[in-house]
C-alpha cells in the first residue's frame, strides 16, 4: 500500500506542478518514447539476469507491494516450534524426535504450525540443525559458523532481485537519453519545417530524458530499496533459529534459549516475554501433558 500511495503522490505532484506552470499534459504523452525506453530497459534486464532471477524479481515486487514480511504472530509461531522441538530433545528418545525431523510434512509438531511448514526452506533449515544436535558430535561454535554461512547464502539469493532492479534503475537516465537522441534525429529531419512543428518535435524528444530520470530516481530505485528491505526481513527467521538453537546447544533451558531468539527480533515486531509465555510456550503440541508430567 505504501508503494501505491507514494506513486500516486509523486505523479500527482509532478503533473499538478507541470499544469500549474501552464504546461499541457498532452505533451508528456509520447507513446513511442515510452516504447523505446521500456523496451531497452526490459532488454537489458533480460540480458543481465538468468530466467530464475527474472521470475524471482516479479515475485519480489509483489511481496514488496503487499509487504509480505514475517509478522509478530509468525515470530511467535516460530518460537513455539523451536520450543516444542527443544522440549522433545530433552524428554524424548532420539528415534521419536528423528521421526519429526525426517518427515516434517507428516509431523504433528510441524502441522501445528502450518505457515512455517509451508515455508520449505525455513523448515529444512530447522530440521537440518536439529538433526545435527541429535547426532551430538559437532561443537556449538562449529554449528554457529555453519549457520552463519548458510544464512549469508540465503540472504544473497533472496536479494538478487534488488541487485537486478538497481542495475536497471542506474541505466534508466542513459536509456532516456537514447530515446531523446532518436527524437532529436527525427527533429533534424524536419529542420525545414515551421518553428512550431520543429519545437513540438524537440519537446517530444526531451520527454525521453525526463522519463528516464523520473523512472530511475522516483520509481525503480525506491522500488528496489523496498524489495531489499522486504527480502532482508524475510531472512530474520533464520537468525532467530540460529540464536535459539545455539543457546540450547550451549546448555540453556528451552525457555532461556527462546529469549536468545526473541532478542534478535526488531523492537517494533518483537513479542513481549508474556506473549512468548502465553502463545509460544503454553500453546504448543503436548504442552498440557508436559506440564502434568513436570508436576
Amino acid at each position: 500500500m505504501g508503494i501505491l500511495i507514494g506513486l500516486v503522490v509523486g505523479l500527482a505532484s509532478m503533473l499538478g506542478g507541470f499544469m500549474a506552470m501552464g504546461g499541457k499534459i498532452g505533451v508528456i504523452w509520447q507513446p513511442w518514447e515510452y516504447v523505446i525506453i521500456l523496451g531497452i530497459a526490459l532488454g537489458t534486464f533480460i540480458i543481465a539476469n538468468p530466467m530464475s532471477t527474472i521470475k524471482d524479481s516479479g515475485k519480489a515486487i509483489m511481496e514488496a507491494v503487499s509487504n509480505s514480511v514475517p509478522k509478530r504472530e509468525d515470530n511467535l509461531a516460530l518460537l513455539g516450534l523451536l520450543y516444542t522441538l527443544m522440549r522433545e530433545l530433552r524428554s524424548r528418545p532420539r528415534n521419536e524426535v528423528e521421526a519429526h525431523i525426517d518427515d516434517p510434512e507428516n509431523s504433528e509438531i510441524f502441522k501445528h504450525y502450518p505457515k512455517i511448514q509451508k515455508d520449505k526452506y525455513l523448515t529444512q533449515f530447522v530440521c537440518d540443525y536439529v538433526r545435527l544436535i541429535i547426532i551430538g558430535n559437532a561443537r556449538s561454535h562449529e554449528i554457529e559458523g555453519l549457520m552463519e554461512q548458510e544464512i549469508s547464502t540465503v540472504k544473497k539469493y533472496k536479494t538478487k532481485p534488488y541487485s537486478a532492479l538497481s542495475t536497471v534503475a542506474e541505466a534508466m537516465p542513459a536509456i532516456g537519453i537514447c530515446a531523446a537522441v532518436l527524437g532529436i534525429v527525427k527533429a533534424m529531419g524536419a529542420i525545414d519545417q515551421s518553428p512550431e512543428i520543429l519545437g513540438h518535435y524537440i519537446g517530444s524528444a526531451l520527454i525521453g530524458t525526463f522519463i528516464g530520470i523520473f523512472a530511475s530516481y522516483a520509481m525503480l530505485s525506491p522500488l528496489a530499496a523496498k524489495v531489499k528491505l522486504t527480502r532482508e526481513k524475510q531472512c530474520q527467521p533464520y537468525v532467530i533459529v540460529k540464536q535459539t538453537l545455539i543457546a540450547y546447544m550451549n546448555g540453556a533451558l528451552p525457555q532461556i534459549a527462546l529469549e536468545h531468539g526473541r532478542k534478535t527480533i526488531s523492537a517494533s515486531d518483537r513479542p513481549t516475554i508474556d506473549e512468548v509465555e502465553n502463545d509460544a510456550i503454553t500453546n504448543t503440541p503436548g504442552s498440557g501433558a508436559a506440564l502434568k508430567q513436570a508436576a
